[in-house]
This record gives structure tokens, sequence and C-alpha cells, in this order.
């Protein structure tokens, strides 16, 4: 038995409050408490899974109950109290587990066990994990005895769930929240069992467990014991991200790189290396979040204790982010950010990543303007230039992809297939401006449209250059990145503009219009809309009110052939709303549908002879 494999987690477990990892804050409150014989009756441990709740509180118990503890409050080891909690046969203390335990039952059973004093030591501990499992009739039975249990009893009850567990039972507790450890304490932690161990490891990748196990040191080592079996005792970075299923920084490197030259074509062929590896697109797109994250982290030496990488990658980040401009990483990160979020609902994954990279290869054409906003836009965002920017002359310069003056000259291929014209700061949307003013012409005379230079086609093939017209307006670029959404909406904004104003005579006739097209076979549907109403919320909200209940379903059931009429004949996408108004006055609208007692008797008084004819035979109309 003794050749038995123990998992490291297990193995390195924390036997002293010196050993816990990460939360000192802890370990120091309950050694003053136990120095001072300040020792609550109730702890309620909280946090993570994997911070050392479970840990902490074993110690605590063993430690409390050591007849030889040492100067600096830590259990001795060699007393028997120590030795029957290292074999698990001491008396004094009971776990239990609040998952499988949550009865009132279970409770009752362990409110009759504190009744009896320790038969060694001084106190009985009783370790409760999972606490929030218990059911809450459990927690009403568990409230009397922990509120006042015997002076020798103290319950430590531990949670990853503190919002789950009734205020009662939190007001009688001591509460002590456990924190997420950092990478920096799981790497040197894992480094010194690697040691212990002889695993040859590198830092980097001890860094990437860190960081993959998001604070946990549980999941820390589960990771630790997999890769050293994987890699037969030499863990490396590469081999660290081939288990884990990453992908590593430098293949974000190659696909940024790809991004800021506009290769669309080498953009995909990056992202199927990865599809073909076995990556799925989420997968791709976070990392490429995290990368953009880290560039702009770089970007300020104020952030640079925020960038979570191993630290040889560190001067590649702060090289790759001097040569991207901020504009493009912000921009960038709405992309990426948007297509995660959409990710779920996308029914061609694939395609929808690629949509995604191939919007981030225009980007930086999009953002791109002059030197002086540059300058503007960096300075929006709080980051110092990389480098010093030249001064900006008054005049807009024209695009280095359009000629100045026709006939276009042919020029050489730029690193960009087209570069968008940068507007002058007091030039407004032409949604806003009463009167456009050409963009690019200084001049009064009017100027022929400038058409676009050709491209040479090795440079993009996926582009199509703009049409001539698109370039006589511009819009302002006033931000530190370009929102598209934005753009979209002032587009169809002005298409909107065109279209027929809606009005509420408008409104009314297309209400009337549907009236009259019920034919006189659904008489039902006809009486029913005279004690309908129809009222008009500008710019787009139709309502119809109604008396009571049954005229608002029946107005329910139309609703929709309603909002098709509306939205055809007003060539506006109206919403049409059903309200319940029981205090509505309702209007006469024309002749009322009779039902057929009340046309006989309408026939009646109009034909005397029919009702005396009625009245001789005594005639009894069943309808």
């Amino acid at each position: 038995m003794s050749d038995q494999y123990i998992v490291s987690a297990r193995k390195y477990r924390p036997q002293t409050f010196d050993t816990v990892v990460g939360q000192e804050h802890i370990t120091t409150t309950l050694k003053n408490a136990i120095r001072h014989n300040h020792l609550a009756h109730a702890y309620l441990f909280c946090g993570p899974r994997g911070v050392g709740k479970t840990t902490c509180a074993r110690i605590l118990a063993k430690t409390i109950n050591c007849e030889n503890p040492t100067a600096d409050i830590e259990a001795c080891g060699t007393c028997a109290t120590c030795q029957s909690f290292n074999n698990n046969t001491s008396f004094n203390v009971f776990e239990l587990d609040a998952a499988s335990n949550n009865s009132v039952d279970d409770i009752r059973n362990l409110t009759d066990q504190v009744r009896f004093a320790p038969q060694q030591g001084k106190y009985k501990i009783y370790i409760i994990d999972e606490v929030h499992m218990l059911s809450a009739a459990a927690f009403n039975a568990f409230l009397k005895t922990l509120e006042e249990p015997p002076p020798y009893a103290i319950f430590i009850l531990a949670t990853t769930e503190k919002h789950k567990i009734l205020p009662t039972i939190l007001s009688r507790c001591q509460i002590f929240d456990f924190k997420r450890i950092t990478t920096t304490d799981i790497v040197n932690h894992l480094h010194s069992i690697a040691t212990k161990e002889g695993v040859v490891a590198q830092e980097a990748g001890l860094h990437v467990i860190a960081q993959k196990s998001e604070g946990c040191m549980r999941d820390a080592l589960s990771m630790l014991d997999r890769i050293v079996s994987f890699t037969n005792g030499m863990l490396t970075y590469q081999s660290t991200m081939e288990h884990l299923n990453l992908l590593d920084a430098d293949y974000y490197f190659k696909l940024t790189d790809h991004i800021l030259s506009q290769d669309v074509s080498g953009t995909l062929l990056q992202l199927d290396s990865a599809l073909e590896r076995g990556f799925e697109g989420d997968v791709i797109l976070e990392g490429m979040a995290e990368h953009l994250r880290n560039l702009l982290l770089c970007k300020d030496p104020r952030m640079a204790k925020l960038l979570d990488v191993p630290a040889d990658h560190k001067p590649v980040f702060h090289e790759k982010a001097s040569q991207t401009p901020p504009s493009f990483i912000i921009s960038a990160l709405n992309v990426v950010n948007d297509s995660e979020i959409n990710y779920k609902n996308a029914t061609n994954k694939r395609l929808h990543v690629e949509m995604c990279l191939i919007r981030l290869c225009y980007v930086l054409q999009v953002t791109s303007a002059s030197a002086g906003d540059e300058k503007k836009n960096t300075d929006s965002i709080g980051f110092a230039p990389t480098k010093p920017q030249p001064a900006v002359a008054a005049p807009v310069q024209l695009p280095s992809s359009l000629p100045q003056a026709p006939p276009p000259v042919p020029q050489p291929a730029p690193a960009k297939v087209i570069d968008l014209a940068p507007p002058p700061h007091d030039v407004l949307p032409a949604s806003i401006t009463a009167e456009p003013e050409p963009v690019m012409q200084p001049k009064p005379a009017p100027q022929p449209a400038i058409p676009v230079q050709p491209q040479a086609p090795s440079v993009n093939p996926f582009f199509t250059p703009p049409p001539p017209e698109a370039t006589t307006t511009t819009r302002r670029i006033n931000k530190s990145f370009i929102d598209l959404d934005a753009v979209i909406d002032a587009e169809l904004k002005s298409q909107q503009a065109e279209r027929k104003e809606v009005t509420l005579e408008l409104v009314q006739s297309i209400w009337q219009m549907y009236k009259d097209s019920i034919p006189p076979t659904r008489s039902s549907l006809r009486s029913q809309l005279t004690m309908m109403d129809m009222e008009f919320y500008p710019p787009d909200e139709v309502r119809i009110i109604c008396k009571d209940e049954m005229i608002e379903s029946a107005a329910n059931n139309e609703r929709n052939t309603l909002i098709d009429l509306f939205r055809k004949e007003s060539e506006n996408p109206l919403r049409v709303r059903v309200e319940l108004r029981k205090d509505m006055v309702i209007k006469e609208e024309g002749p009322k549908v009779l039902s057929k007692p009340e046309v006989l008797e309408e026939m009646k008084k109009k034909n005397p002879s029919l009702a005396k004819l009625c009245d001789a035979l005594n005639m009894q109309i069943e309808w």
C-alpha cells in the first residue's frame, strides 16, 4: 500500500496554516483567535471551489485540540490527538457532507451527538461541507443548536454559494470570505511540487496551467498530474498548450499580422489551420479577444501589471502593441465581442467566424485617418503615442489611392488597398447638414466625380472599391473607433426619411379600409369592430382600444392581419397593440349591425300589416 499512487491534490494538501497558499488574511485571523482564546462557536467559510475552505477547517480543528501547539500556533503533529486526526480515527472531529445528508433527520442525529462531551481533547468540531445544500426544514432544525451550542462544540460550515444560506444562519456565524488564488502564487506552488517530484517544468507551461485553473489550486494540481503523465515528466509550454487544447500566443500573433496587412486569404487560411486541429470557433474568438486585450494593455506602462502572460512573452507583446494603432484594437474588440455574443445563435458556425475575421481585415482601413485625427484618438483613450506624430496641415489631403486630378495617374501599389478620406473636423454627417458640401474640393467650381484608381489584384482581391458618388459626402470621425452599427443606423434613418410620412389621417383611412373589407358573411366580426376604437401614437404605434375581454380577444385574433395591412399601406413597419379600456365610450359609426330579432322588429315598424299578421297568427319564432 505504500507504493500506491496518490494525486497531488491529496498528497500535497496543506497540514498547517503556514502551508496554506494565498489565504494569509484567513490563516492569520484564525491563529490570532487561537492564541488569545477567542474562538467562536460557529464559522462559515465561503468562496470559490479549490481555494482551501475545507483544508482550513481541518487545520483549525486539528490545531485547537492539539496538546502541544508550537509557538507559532501550529499543531505539533506528534501528540495523541494529532496522531488520531492524521489517521482519521479522531472521535472529536466529525465531517458531514450536506449534499447527501440534507434532511431533517440527519440534522437531528447531529444535534443528538452534540450533547455528549469530548472523550479526548477540549473541543468537538463539526465540519459541514456544502452547507447550502441543506433543506429549509433542516436549516430551521439546526438554528437553535447553532445559536447556543455547548461550550465544547464548534461548528465550521463551508459553502461555495453563500447567497443560498438563510440569513438566520448567517447571523449566527463568523463569516470568512476566501479569495481566488493569484496566478503567481499558483505558479510558485506548482514549481515547488514539480521540484519535489523530479519533474522538469517550464515556467511558461506552469503559467498556462495557473491561468486555466482560474484561481482554483485543486484544478491546477489535477492539470499538473495529467500533463506530467502525458509528457512523461517533461512539462513544456507546447505540450501544455496541446494537452489543454489551447492555441498558443504565436498563432494569434500570426493571425493579427494577416489582419493588419488586410490579407483576407492568409487570415482565412490561418483560421482553417486551427479548425483542422480540432479547435471550435468560440475558442478562437475567445482567444482573439484575450490577445487583443493584452495588446491594449501594453499601450500604457501603467497597465503593464494587468498583463497576465508568461514573462518571456511580454517583450513580444510590447513590440507588437507598438505596431498596432489603439483605434484598431478597440474597434476590433467590439467586432470580436459582438461575434462572441451571436456565436451560439449562428447556424453556420464556421461562416460566422470567417465573417468576423474578414471584418477585422477592413477595420484598419475604416479607422485610418489623418495624423491629427490619430493623435486625437490616441489621447482620448489615455494612451501616450508610441511615435511622435507630425504636424497636420490645415487643408485636408487626398487619400493616396485617389488621383489628384483626371486623368488618373497609375501609382505604385500601396500597402492598403484603399484609404478612406479623413473628413475635416467641422463637417457633420450628410443626414444632419441641410446642404452637403463637397469634401475634397476647396474650389467653388464644380468638379467631376473622382474615379477610384484601379488596384493591383495581388493586393487584395476580396475588396470592392465604393462607387464614385459615395465620395461626395463624408462622416465625421470623432471617436476612438468607428461604430459600424451607427453607420448602418444612419443609413436606415436616411432611407426612412424618404418613405411616406405616417399621419393620423392615413392611419384612420387604413383602419376604415380594413373595416369596409370585412364581408357581410362575417357579421359577428363586423359587429365587434363597431365596439373598437383606434388611436395613433406617433411615430409608429397604433392602439386598438376594446371595451371588454371578448372584444379584446377578437382584436388579438386580427392583430397579425392589421400589422400586415398597416405595413403595406403606410410603407412603414407600424406596431399594433391591443389595449383593454373598460371606461371606453363607444362611438356610433354608420348603421348598426342588427341581430335577427332586431331585424324582425324593424320590419314590423316599417310594415304595420306584418305586425298585425304576426299577432293574428300568434307567431312564436325560434331563432
